[in-house]
């Protein structure tokens, strides 16, 4: 094989990586790109488990074998059955350069040191394959894991180039995840609340948006709960904005807690004291049960005056929903109302009959309340929020 349909074959191994949009997209270009490149008929890639002992398969590509899965549960082998593997963790090759990538057949080692390894070997035997490269991968100075390429049984068996390209291609492989892992970081810190770690402002606008894309195309129930933490602004002048915060955090941890009864439910801090809750598919009423735990604990919280809490579900009357921007309406104009009610538990928009006050008071043009408070609301373009409820 030429240097140019090599170095061809590294850059399309790169690009698959640095165009995927998440870890398990990275790892199945990587394992497709070095099996496309070594004109293997089988790759994987797979990751070692220090702490666990384990070799554990992240993705198979290519012709798989009976019980193999693209994306296994828990393929994972036992550190000790392979020799090199414990080497490869006490980093014996640190200071020397790379390790190398080696060969292995069905007949036993091809290229390599003699010795290595029964268990590939075996493994090759059982699953129809006649040889393999191995290459370990290398991430940040430290063994992360290792790029497998095999082919079939007749097929011509992996030379020492082959090997030397493998180790190429698993540097290329590391340089990937590491760009994956940080592109992931990012996008977890732009939707992070960084006091709470619940999720911010923006990944609800993302989230909301799409449950309402759902609701409208096929029903699905849509609910939403604001949270105002009470007293916030009495604690910071009184025991200072440290004890604040500390609010903050365990007002969040309570959110979090009881949105784990919602399966799915994405709880977030909106910003100051406002926090929420939204859920695609639980009932209205498991959602209001879930925003009355939500009060009872936060009553018991020993910081604070508790919580108003307002709830809007696509399930409930509250006229049709067509944006993001109604449904936000709704459940600040329910919150609006139990703060002004010093309320124990949610007010539920649509549930005081056809003339629901809330729900009157939410598609008044201006709203629950003045754009300082809420300002963030309008984020969502104006289509149809104005009075009957049109959005």
């Amino acid at each position: 094989m030429g240097e140019d349909s090599r170095l061809a074959d590294v850059v399309t191994l790169a690009q698959g990586m640095a165009a995927a949009h998440s870890s398990r997209e990275a790892w199945r270009a990587a394992a497709c790109g070095a099996c496309r490149a070594l004109g293997g008929s089988f790759a994987a890639l797979s990751v070692w488990e220090r702490e666990l002992g384990r070799l554990r398969v992240l993705v198979n590509v290519g012709e798989l074998a009976e019980g193999e899965e693209e994306f296994p549960e828990d393929e994972s082998y036992p550190v000790h059955q392979f020799a090199e593997i414990t080497e490869f963790l006490h980093e014996r090759w640190a200071g020397g350069g790379e390790p190398d990538a080696w060969v292995e057949t069905a007949e036993g080692t091809a290229e390599g040191r003699p010795g290595y390894c029964h268990q590939r070997v075996a493994a090759l035997r059982r699953r129809g394959r006649g040889c393999c490269v191995v290459a370990p991968i290398v991430l940040h100075g430290r063994a992360w894991g290792e790029l497998y390429v095999a082919r079939p049984v007749g097929a011509p068996v992996f030379a020492r180039d082959d090997a030397d390209f493998a180790t190429v291609l698993a540097a290329v492989v590391a340089a990937g995840i590491a760009q994956t892992e940080r592109l992931e970081e990012a996008r977890r810190l732009a939707y992070t609340d960084a006091l709470t770690g619940l999720a911010n402002r923006r990944a609800v606008d993302g989230r909301l948006d799409e449950a309402i894309e759902r609701h409208r195309r096929d029903g699905a129930v849509v609910s939403l709960v604001v949270c105002d933490v009470n007293g916030l602004k009495r604690v910071n002048d009184t025991l200072g904005h440290a004890v604040g915060d500390r609010l903050l955090e365990r007002f969040g941890t309570v959110l979090s807690l009881c949105g784990a009864m919602l399966p799915g439910a994405l709880a977030a801090r909106l910003g100051g004291d406002e926090f929420c809750l939204l859920a695609v598919g639980p009932s209205a009423d498991e959602v209001v049960k879930a925003a009355d735990e939500v009060c009872r604990r936060a009553a018991e919280l020993g910081i604070g005056d508790g919580v108003s809490c307002g709830v809007a579900s696509t399930e409930d009357p509250i006229g049709p929903v067509r944006s993001a921007r109604r449904l936000f309406r709704l459940a600040d104009a329910a919150q609006y109302r139990a703060k002004a009610e010093r309320a124990a538990h949610p007010v539920v928009a649509g549930r005081e009959g056809p003339d629901d006050p809330v729900v009157r008071l939410a598609d008044e043009p201006s709203g629950p309340s003045d754009g300082e408070r809420r300002r963030f609301r309008g984020r969502h373009s104006p289509q149809g929020g104005g009075p009957g409820g049109g959005g």
